[in-house]
């Protein structure tokens, strides 16, 4: 309780980081804050033209002509806030690094900062698909509320990941190029562009291994059906999420001071 009260103080300096830190990264661009919506938009706008023909008869019996651009979206967008989590918290000592040495606040307030960052950019571009779907006719209404438990897993697991990677990171910088690659795999071997049914069955063996599946899978299947699907799957993610934000938060304490040394 006395680190939450801590934080509460710092409340400020949290809301002022989030703040800062959006302006910042659209300041000099003639478009601003736009680009959190045109990034997402070209990829998805890619992806459907590339893949529409061969996945629509796969996502949807053809009565629903959109089936295939909401599945994608929905992937794509979810896939975006959890990619950036992992991404803001592999550099967030590296970047933070004179506010860290400087300045004595709450530490937990970094990961924090990091959330609200993802979460702000992911509930812009995510209002927009939602007025998307609306205009098209396939809103499911209040099963909506079911990505809320998808979403917090994801970021449990986001957050230790990326938690983790940057404090190895710290001490091993080939760590961060390595993860860019590993996370150009992680996407494609994910099912958000491709239904999950379509993949080979030695293939479909190893997705299990895979965290991301089972959540994507559930995403989707809220947007297109209004139902979240098999319970017991989500586990596996949510227990690894809370295993590694716990590595994460035991070399955080008990490592700090090598980590300052480092920066």
């Amino acid at each position: 309780m006395n680190l939450i009260a801590k934080i509460w103080c710092y409340r400020d300096f949290i809301l002022m980081s989030v703040k800062r830190e959006f302006q910042v990264r659209y300041r000099n661009t003639s478009l601003g804050a736009l680009w959190v919506i045109l990034n997402p938009l070209a990829m998805i706008a890619v992806y459907i033209i590339i893949f529409s023909k061969m996945m629509r008869g796969q996502i949807s019996d053809g009565n629903n002509p959109y089936a295939y651009g909401i599945y994608l979206c929905s992937g794509i967008l979810v896939w975006g806030y959890f990619s950036e989590l992992m991404n803001r918290g592999l550099g967030i000592f590296l970047e933070n690094a004179n506010l860290i040495k400087k300045i004595n606040f709450p530490k937990a307030c970094l990961p924090i900062i990091v959330f609200f960052n993802g979460l702000t950019n992911f509930l812009v571009i995510f209002s927009l698909f939602t007025v998307f779907v609306l205009f098209t006719g396939n809103f499911l209404g209040w099963s909506y509320l079911l990505l809320i438990p998808i979403l917090g897993i994801f970021t449990i697991l986001g957050m230790g990941i990326g938690l983790l990677i940057g404090f190895i990171n710290v001490f091993f910088r080939d760590v961060g190029q390595l993860f860019g690659i590993f996370m150009q795999l992680w996407f494609w071997f994910t099912p958000i562009v491709y239904p999950y049914k379509i993949l080979p069955k030695i293939i479909q063996d190893w997705e299990i291994l895979n965290p991301a599946t089972c959540l994507i899978e559930a995403v989707h299947s809220i947007v297109l059906t209004g139902q979240i699907g098999p319970l017991t799957p989500l586990c596996y993610p949510l227990i690894l999420g809370v295993c590694l934000s716990s590595v994460a938060l035991f070399l955080f304490k008990n490592y700090f001071s090598d980590l300052v040394d480092e920066l």
